[in-house]
This record gives structure tokens, C-alpha cells and sequence, in this order.
């Protein structure tokens, strides 16, 4: 089934060395709490990864030497437009661990798709 049209949230943190522990531990929260999430209808989550990686100083040659950084990227595909809203709602009321993540994220650099589209997919 082809994500086409679906709608995706990514967002990239990138942190120093002292900040890895943390996004780890962060994220293997988040990603408990994303399992409450619905499997069908509009709001449905249809896709979720939580990815890490040394960032590059140059981030178009993966040949490049690392900076000694760390970028986490969050991808998460959703059935329609509605899944955001309910995503951030339900973040505010039941995810126990959302001011801190919004502590780290002050920490380093975030880049943030919210409700994009998907354009291009190939399965």
C-alpha cells in the first residue's frame, strides 16, 4: 500500500555528545506511548521510525567526516490531517515525558515537518 497522499510529520534533533543518553531515553518512551495510538480510520498512525546517526560536516557526502554530533530524526505517517491534531493532543494529556523532550530539544538544533504531504512513494 503506497503512502502517496498520506500525511507525514519528521522531525530531526541534532545533539551534542552530551544530549545522546537523553534523546535515547526520550525516545524509548515516545515510542510506548505511540503504540496507544489508532490503527485505522482518519486519524489512524499508519508508520513510525525513530532513527539516529552521527551528523556529517558535510551532510551531502556521506564520506565526510562526523562532527561528533548526532541526528534523531522521528518519521510518522498518518492516515489523514487529523492524525496531527489528535497526536499533539494526546501528547499534552498522556505522554508523561513531553516537557522533557521539549527541555533536550532547547539542548540542539530542530528542524520540524508537521502535517506535510506525501508526494513520492514508491510502495
Amino acid at each position: 500500500m503506497s503512502d502517496m497522499g498520506k500525511t507525514h510529520i519528521i522531525i530531526m534533533w541534532t545533539v551534542g555528545p552530551d544530549d545522546v543518553a537523553e534523546g535515547d531515553r526520550l525516545f524509548a518512551s515516545h515510542g510506548e506511548w505511540m503504540k496507544g495510538h489508532p490503527r485505522e480510520g482518519d486519524e489512524a498512525l499508519l508508520s513510525y521510525s525513530i532513527s539516529k546517526g552521527p551528523e556529517l560536516s558535510n551532510p551531502l557526502d556521506p564520506t565526510s567526516d562526523p562532527t561528533g554530533n548526532t541526528i534523531f530524526v522521528l518519521d510518522e505517517i498518518y492516515e489523514s490531517p487529523a492524525g496531527v491534531p489528535r497526536h499533539w493532543q494526546d501528547a499534552m494529556d498522556n505522554w508523561q515525558d513531553l516537557g522533557a523532550l521539549v527541555e533536550w530539544s532547547a539542548k540542539g538544533t530542530v528542524a520540524t515537518m508537521h502535517s506535510g504531504t506525501v508526494v513520492q512513494a514508491l510502495w
